[in-house]
């Protein structure tokens, strides 16, 4: 591998020292900054920043597609004034380009700047903004923190970690040869995470990773896929962006003031879960960049098996689900 691979992290917010600025993401940074080929050189050159100040076009978004970044992992961590439509239509023509885009958000509206993107956006579910398509998923689930509503799936406190189901056919991203059964099991917890869902009118979406709320027990979408095509190039849409925070790594990396939730140690006592997370965002990295093997020719020919099938036998079983 030659020239290391340029990606960019970021977030929708300025400098704020008591929120989820771009310095509590350092972890994640240090990993992909870290992460080197079979020459042992880098395998990716990682930028790391905050927008500037809200109200007018970000130098570097609104300006993207110009950039020589492969790929961008957007931290929606506003209130609704994130991204503006400057920004939004770089953003766009970025991935119509056919580079990588990861948008993630939390709970409630948090993020949900995001509804003005094409495509991605459309995954993400809020509270006052393109709300969950299925209406007996509004309701609240984490009653814990009673000032955030509905999305909120309590998969776990901050610092712990939750089991993953895998959905459909297994996703590269999700893939781990070194882990027992050879699949990602394990991502950080979070108290109350956001909703996503594959749009209806994108057939490259599909739901590939579920979660379980330990109050409800009931499964929500973790992860979006969206496959490479026309339209653009590999994207992945996350129900919450403390998947990727220094404080659901390591809760002793601290947190911003307002979180009250105490925080579990489940995920420093477990070095298979630990893996587990940095092996996502490994392989996240790589897909997103182009660098995970898309055999579209195989994709191809199971579609037209599957409908081959369909054809055949009327009554179809549900995805699977490992």
């Amino acid at each position: 591998m030659g020239v290391p691979v340029k990606i960019l992290l970021q977030t929708t917010i300025p400098m704020i020292a008591d929120d989820w600025n771009i310095a509590r993401f350092s972890m994640l940074r240090e990993h992909l900054a870290g992460l080197a080929g079979e020459n042992g050189m880098p395998i990716f050159e990682v930028t790391a920043r905050n927008r500037t100040a809200p109200g007018a076009p970000d130098p570097v978004l609104s300006t993207l597609d110009r950039s020589d970044y492969a790929a961008l992992w957007l931290f929606a961590v506003d209130t609704g004034d994130g991204l503006t439509a400057e920004d939004c239509a770089a953003i766009g023509r970025f991935r119509r380009s056919g580079r990588g885009l990861l948008v993630t958000r939390d709970h409630m509206d948090l993020g949900c700047s995001v509804c003005s993107l094409g495509g991605v956006g459309a995954a993400h579910f809020f509270h006052s903004h393109n709300p969950d398509p299925e209406e007996d998923r509004r309701v609240d689930d984490d009653r814990e923190t009673g000032d955030i509503r509905w999305p909120n799936y309590h998969s776990g406190a901050n610092g712990d970690f939750q089991e993953i189901a895998i959905l459909g056919d297994v996703h590269p991203v999700l893939r781990d040869p070194d882990a027992a059964g050879g699949l990602i099991r394990f991502l950080p917890a979070h108290p109350h995470e956001g909703a996503v869902g594959a749009p209806a009118d994108d057939p490259s979406a599909r739901v590939v990773a579920m979660g379980t709320s330990k109050v409800s027990g009931r499964a929500f979408n973790i992860a979006i896929a969206f496959e490479p095509s026309e339209q653009g190039g590999p994207a992945w849409a996350e129900s919450t962006f403390h998947h990727f925070a220094d404080y659901n790594w390591d809760p002793a990396r601290g947190c911003p003031s307002f979180v009250a939730e105490a925080p579990g140690q489940g995920l420093a006592a477990s070095p298979e879960a630990q893996a587990s997370v940095r092996n996502y965002a490994r392989n996240l990295a790589l897909w997103l960049a182009g660098r995970l093997p898309i055999d579209e020719r195989a994709r191809q020919r199971d579609r037209e098996l599957d409908e081959a099938l369909k054809e055949t036998f009327p009554a179809s079983d549900p995805p699977a689900i490992y």
